[in-house]
């Protein structure tokens, strides 16, 4: 009797913690329903410095970020496709104009907000000197971003054009996905040499930059962002567009090596 009497005052108990632990997963799961989540399609270029501008932000607003990154041409295409996309960061002007033209974009929303500089680089210790030793036969292979949809492809192939050099290079050339892909190429030897942005050049031990791509050799290199008009959090996505000129945003970026536009 003691014992039985023991076990069924533990039924309530145990009946109470079960109550209080579907309790504590409901609310959870309505804070969770609540909060605001934006996507956005960001070029690859940005990855590490938009992470930590979202984590900036993250301080004092209740947002929650995910983030598609990838080749500018590729995500514009996936927007025109209808994507569920609240914003779009481009590394160049013409995946940003292609989706303006189409009446895709917030009206109001496009801002022109960072430079970058496209650069020459080589496994660190390469004996690579210039854009003209591009030609040796030493360099076999010369990674680029496909121009067809990577914005850097199409200021690496603008580059070697107006120095003459695309013809004489063109067999030598490996197209990457994007301009992280041409970096690792250059990082694991996959190629002897490739151009990126100086950002991400920075961001590599393992690669050394030979040459600076004339300024007036390519397209000016800009990065426009904007929110898509069939956006559903429009308010959210244009607050954070608004955050990323602050000077705490633009201390982070400048800390990855863009320059504010």
């Amino acid at each position: 009797m003691g014992s039985n009497g023991k076990d069924r005052s533990r039924v309530p108990r145990l009946v109470l913690e079960v109550f209080l632990l579907c309790l504590v997963s409901i609310i959870g799961a309505c804070r969770s329903t609540h909060r605001t989540v934006l996507t956005f399609s960001v070029a690859a270029s940005l990855q590490d410095s938009i992470t930590d501008v979202e984590a900036a932000y993250l301080r004092d607003h209740s947002v929650e970020f995910r983030n598609n990154f990838g080749a500018s041409g590729t995500l514009a295409r996936e927007i025109e496709q209808g994507a569920p996309v609240d914003a779009f960061f481009s590394a160049g002007a013409k995946p940003m104009d292609q989706l303006q033209s189409e009446d895709l974009l917030f009206v109001g929303s496009r801002v022109d907000l960072l430079r970058n500089a496209l650069v020459l680089i080589a496994k660190a210790g390469s004996p690579l000197k210039g854009l003209d030793g591009l030609t040796s036969n030493s360099i076999r292979t010369i990674a680029l971003g496909d121009p067809a949809s990577v914005p850097a492809g199409q200021y690496g192939k603008q580059t070697l054009e107006n120095l003459r050099l695309y013809d004489k290079l063109k067999s030598k050339l490996v197209l990457g996905k994007d301009v992280r892909q041409v970096l690792t190429y250059v990082e694991t030897g996959d190629a002897d040499a490739g151009l990126v942005y100086a950002t991400d050049a920075q961001m590599s031990k393992r690669v050394q930059v030979v040459a600076v791509a004339p300024e007036q050799s390519h397209d000016p290199i800009v990065y426009p962002i904007a929110s898509i008009k069939a956006a559903q959090h429009q308010p959210a996505v244009r607050d954070f567009i608004r955050f990323l000129s602050s000077p705490e945003a633009r201390a982070i970026f400048e800390r990855h090596g863009f320059r504010m536009a």
